[in-house]
């Protein structure tokens, strides 16, 4: 157990704040699905393969901090990008109903949250998706692959419900967290290849 939490932290660290941050939230999320149907028998009722469907958008998550390693920005949209995706697909399988949309909040607002001030084009595009997705799609879903009772639907829109909310906290924690480490102005960038500790201490920042 303790050479898998290391291995993790090595894998979700990165020289740049807010993508150690999508890093976090990613694993987050991924380390909870397989839950996820445990969860919804539990709240809804016995039904519950529908669930391995969100199981697709798992190795998404996964690849998170790879990606990130590779290209900051790109890493961070993704994050975002898998959520709405992971949403759509979760609705068009559950049903409206269900309230499987308000998972679109906390997308948005990690959209908010992981771009710096000369990236808000990819904020306010992927904002836009989120909310595009919500108004547009709604009357295109048809038939979800199981039809819930009145009884099982209200469940999961409390289940839902509850897990936006505590993921829409947990964004605003770490959200909190990077601006009291960045002394309350927005974390900024520090050029490629360059460590914000490297920023700092380099003669180009006396």
């Amino acid at each position: 157990m303790a050479v898998t939490w290391k291995y993790l932290r090595s894998y979700a660290r990165n020289d740049d704040s807010l993508a150690g941050a999508a890093n976090v939230i990613a694993l987050l999320v991924a380390s909870s699905q397989p839950f996820y149907p445990l969860y919804v028998q539990w709240s809804v009722g016995p039904t519950i393969w529908p669930t391995f469907y969100t199981f697709l958008s798992t190795p998404f998550f996964l690849l998170v901090p790879a990606v990130g390693r590779l290209n900051s920005l790109a890493g961070r949209a993704l994050l975002p990008l898998t959520g709405i995706g992971n949403t759509v697909l979760s609705t068009a399988v559950f049903g409206v109903a269900s309230g499987v949309e308000v998972f679109l909040i906390p997308c948005a607002l990690i959209a908010c949250l992981l771009f710096r001030p000369d990236e808000r084009l990819a904020s306010y595009a992927l904002v836009l998706l989120a909310i595009l997705s919500f108004t547009v799609l709604r009357g295109f879903y048809g038939t979800p692959v199981h039809v819930y009772s009145a009884e099982e639907y209200a469940g999961f829109v409390a289940l839902n419900a509850f897990s936006a909310g505590m993921l829409s906290c947990f964004v605003g924690l770490l959200g909190s967290r990077l601006i009291a480490e960045a002394g309350g102005k927005a974390p900024m960038s520090t050029g490629a290849g360059e460590t914000p500790r490297e920023s700092r201490s380099s003669p180009r920042s006396r």
